[in-house]
């Protein structure tokens, strides 16, 4: 009996992102960044109030803002009004300011008892583990604005990073200004991080007289 050439059936594996949704993440507006202070303030977490305000002052990414550590921030027994750290993923030097809001939670947290001793900003709840991961940020920011009525899927560490830029760049329309303090390497990177379109080129162009 002559054999059958039968097409081979393959078990197909899910998408990565099946049910996720893509794309960039919203930055949050100042309405629910004020929310989100007030719930923490009021709860008196100050750990989180401490992260989520340096989160936004600082605009870094998830894998710089866990490992950053307290010698970044604090010197001579205050917080630091301009801070500086090597970024992880181009190592080019980034500076950020510490709003005063920022400085004096980062000082109730460095208070704590959690801290003492404590070489990272942020430690970990484990001997193991020096600092929180990217991953336990990511969950902190969902929590923070589901507690706010936002859609978690909406948002993610890169809003965070995200929300001061987009507020500046609607105030000002300065791109230069953008891309210093994201620390990019090139302008097309900082056009396309802030979804920049002839919209918003057309809307500047608009508002300006010659």
């Amino acid at each position: 009996m002559q054999a059958l050439n039968l097409p081979v059936i393959r078990v197909g594996r899910s998408a990565w992102n099946k049910g996720r949704v893509i794309g960039q993440k919203r930055p949050l507006l100042p309405r629910h960044v004020w929310a989100i202070r007030v719930r923490l303030e009021i709860s008196e977490d100050y750990r989180n109030l401490a992260l989520f305000n340096l989160a936004i002052d600082s605009k870094l990414r998830g894998c710089d803002l866990v490992r950053l550590k307290v010698a970044d921030v604090f010197a001579a027994g205050q917080v630091k009004e301009r801070a500086s750290v090597n970024q992880s993923k181009t190592k080019i030097p980034v500076r950020f300011e510490i709003s005063s809001g920022t400085r004096n939670s980062l000082l109730n947290w460095l208070k704590q008892p959690a801290m003492k001793r404590s070489e990272y900003l942020w430690p970990g709840r484990f001997q193991h583990w020096l600092h929180i991961s990217t991953r336990q940020y990511a969950r902190l920011v969902q929590s923070w604005v589901a507690s706010v009525g936002l859609d978690p899927s909406q948002y993610g560490t890169h809003s965070m990073r995200r929300t001061k830029v987009a507020q500046i760049y609607r105030r000002t329309g300065n791109l230069r200004a953008v891309q210093l303090l994201l620390g990019h390497t090139k302008m097309d990177s900082t056009v396309r991080y802030l979804g920049v379109d002839i919209e918003d080129a057309l809307a500047i162009a608009e508002a300006t007289e010659v």
